[in-house]
């Protein structure tokens, strides 16, 4: 790498264990309060979730699939690569393997409350719906410029999770999905980050 190339690289801003946990915690915190002062004051119902052993087995699957596409992006296309790492390395890189369980449940829950729970039944329920949470929700993940290619698969994430939400009517399939997606993405780039380190 140039000394110009390293210039343009974007510098990570580095975080410490407890900072990261705590914006996990105030993130989700907030999702969930808006989630609910949304609900109070509207005259729609939060999308049902009900525990359904084949719902619950297919988010399972659900988030395997986008897991697995999220690794074949990864592989395959250098600028997400690049702008993964920039995201993964800032909020991954001062965790230990146990954290990644709070990574996995905080946001698959608030998340998953505010941009499907909420937001698909306020707007229709329909395609417009799921579009717009899906970009509200890739607006989520936006922290500058060189981010864009980790925004735009974090849409076509939501569109994913938005429409299992949609097609089931079944809220537990994208809280499901987006735990699993998480908790393992995460510990892989975890562990692939370790072994570099090691050779």
């Amino acid at each position: 790498m140039t000394q110009q190339q390293k210039k343009q690289e974007p510098e990570i801003p580095y975080l410490t264990r407890t900072q990261v946990l705590v914006a996990m915690g105030v993130t989700a915190i907030i999702l969930w309060s808006i989630s609910k002062v949304w609900l109070r004051f509207s005259n729609f119902s939060l999308l049902s979730w009900h525990w359904q052993e084949r719902e619950l087995l297919m988010g399972v699957g659900l988030g395997l699939t986008i897991t697995g596409m999220s690794g074949l992006a990864y592989q395959l296309f250098p600028p997400y690569r690049r702008s993964a790492n920039y995201y993964l390395d800032m909020v991954l890189k001062p965790l230990i393997l146990p954290d990644l369980i709070w990574l996995g449940l905080l946001p698959g829950l608030s998340e998953e409350l505010l941009f499907r729970g909420v937001m698909l039944p306020a707007f229709g329920l329909g395609h417009l719906a799921v579009i717009f949470s899906s970009l509200c929700f890739g607006v989520l993940h936006f922290s500058g410029s060189q981010q864009l290619p980790y925004v735009i698969w974090a849409t076509i994430v939501g569109l994913i999770l938005g429409y299992s939400a949609l097609l089931t009517g079944n809220l537990l399939v994208p809280i499901v999905a987006h735990i699993v997606t998480n908790l393992i993405s995460s510990y892989l780039w975890k562990i692939a980050q370790s072994s570099a380190i090691k050779n």
